[in-house]
């Protein structure tokens, strides 16, 4: 496997490192590769309990490789339809980010731009340093945007506001971001790597069937259709009934004590 793309798995977290630190972890067609068969083989892996996107250094992704693209050119070896398709196959990786039933958490070092971003806004949560920086940044290459961005934002802050981020593509701070409500946690830079493990470490220690189910419930009610949200939380809640998990809970929470999970 290149080293465009690290991969550590650990006491049920799987942690993705896009590791082109040079180039601020700008996507390269191998990382993007790697990234869609780790994220495939971790759908069907019970023992993950959290999946982890971050980058290497002090960058999260830049997103696109501008430079790259610069420097190609384009042989005309591929139809249109058959880039289209190439493009489409690699954005998988937003899909299965925001749709796998597993925990998935952007953890962001530094600048979110782009396809970057959009990838950090496919996971269920993000938690940013507060020096990190984020921007659309589509508008700035002549580009519409990929990977989700489009579908996330407009869901997060609404259209208006989601419209003015994608054509002005302003650089936005942590503490900005985490009031128009894209970030879920602004962390001092000098405390952010003990509060991401401590964030991570309580996610992966918790009730995984329940929060696989959560996350199904939360999608389905993305659909709009009431009946579906209620249809969906009633089966899901009457299937955890039955689990060795929900019902150790119960027995902790009355004598006063702290459940232990083990997804079962």
């Amino acid at each position: 496997m290149s080293n465009d793309l690290l991969v550590e798995k650990n006491n049920g977290i799987l942690k993705l490192i896009m590791n082109r630190p040079e180039r601020r972890n700008a996507l390269s067609d191998v990382m993007l590769n790697n990234m869609l068969d780790e994220l495939n083989k971790a759908s069907f892996d019970n023992s993950i309990r959290v999946i982890v996107l971050t980058g290497a250094g002090n960058a999260f992704c830049a997103g696109g490789d501008v430079k790259d693209m610069a420097e190609k050119k384009d042989s005309g070896d591929k139809t249109t339809q058959q880039k289209t398709s190439d493009l489409r196959r690699v954005m998988e990786t937003a899909r299965l980010l925001h749709e796998i039933t597993t925990p998935t958490i952007a953890v962001i070092p530094g600048p979110a731009a782009g396809a970057g971003f959009s990838l950090a806004m496919a996971c269920d949560m993000r938690i940013a340093c507060e020096s990190s920086k984020f921007t659309t940044a589509f508008a700035k290459v002549g580009f519409p945007g990929d990977f989700g961005g489009s579908y996330f934002l407009t869901q997060m802050i609404g259209t208006a506001k989601a419209r003015e981020l994608y054509y002005l593509s302003e650089l936005m701070t942590a503490q900005k971001a985490y009031e128009i409500g894209i970030i879920n946690k602004v962390v001092a830079d000098n405390e952010f790597e003990e509060e991401v493990k401590k964030i991570i470490t309580h996610i992966a220690s918790g009730p995984s069937i329940a929060y696989r189910y959560m996350k199904t419930n939360m999608n389905v009610a993305e659909l709009g259709d009431l009946n579906q949200s209620l249809d969906s939380e009633a089966m899901h809640q009457t299937l955890c009934r039955f689990t060795e998990d929900h019902q150790n809970a119960t027995k902790a929470f009355i004598e006063k004590k702290q459940p232990i999970f083990k997804g079962k």
